[in-house]
């Protein structure tokens, strides 16, 4: 079996990342405690504020879009 020794980002714990089933985590536990982080938003991806006219630009993308879709809805 390969060996490449790695640190759990959750507990910091050293361990082979080819024998773990839980990957890039050590364990199951592991796992599930940053899955929740995530679920309770602990974690974010950092975004951009947009500006007016990029929010507009994502409006009317999202309203030929709903078009697009009721006209293909009506045709069936």
């Amino acid at each position: 079996m390969k060996e490449l020794n790695v640190i759990c980002p959750h507990c910091k714990k050293n361990f082979n990342y080819y024998s773990s089933e839980f990957r890039p985590f050590c364990c199951e536990k592991c796992r599930l405690i940053d899955l929740g982080q995530w679920l309770n938003e602990t974690y974010t991806v950092p975004a951009e504020k947009l500006n007016q006219e990029e929010i507009e630009t994502i409006e009317q993308i999202k309203n030929e879009k709903s078009e697009t879709s009721d006209q293909d809805d009506s045709i069936n």
